[in-house]
């Protein structure tokens, strides 16, 4: 299949296509026009690189973990296993940091309506603009 034809159908761009390929993630061989020409298991490569980006690995990581996914062996595997630990314990890392973001924003949301609903109950108008204290009261 042509590249527009496997961008169509793993919903990739063909931009994106191209870079995999630059990068050694996928593969084509070429028509006697330079076409590139596409396997049908490519629709599958490309879904496994898509999820490999989505969960936020590097393309150097995902074409360190492709020789498992091509020709499993036990020194391959292992390997990969290993890589895909590191990445783990790195994504465990940035959730963690993500909850504590999320955390510190309800605290200060929290903090923000409670003022509001202090004000509100007292008659005063409050504003809150970016850039300023969390509650500013207004006359």
């Amino acid at each position: 299949m042509r590249i527009g034809d496997l961008a169509a159908r793993t919903g990739v761009s063909v931009r994106s296509l191209r870079y995999y390929e630059e990068q050694g993630l996928l593969g084509s061989i070429r028509s006697p026009g330079g076409q590139r020409r596409y396997a049908e298991a490519d629709i599958e490569r490309v879904a496994f690189i898509q999820r490999m980006y989505a969960a936020g690995l590097s393309s150097r990581t995902v074409a360190e973990l492709l020789p498992c996914v091509d020709s499993p062996s036990a020194e391959s595997t292992e390997a990969a296993l290993d890589r895909m630990a590191l990445e783990r314990d790195r994504l465990d890392r940035h959730i963690a940091e993500l909850l504590r973001t999320r955390d510190s924003l309800d605290a200060l949301m929290a903090g923000v309506r409670a003022h509001r609903d202090q004000a509100r109950a007292g008659g005063r108008v409050v504003a809150c603009s970016a850039g300023s204290p969390a509650g500013i009261d207004t006359p």
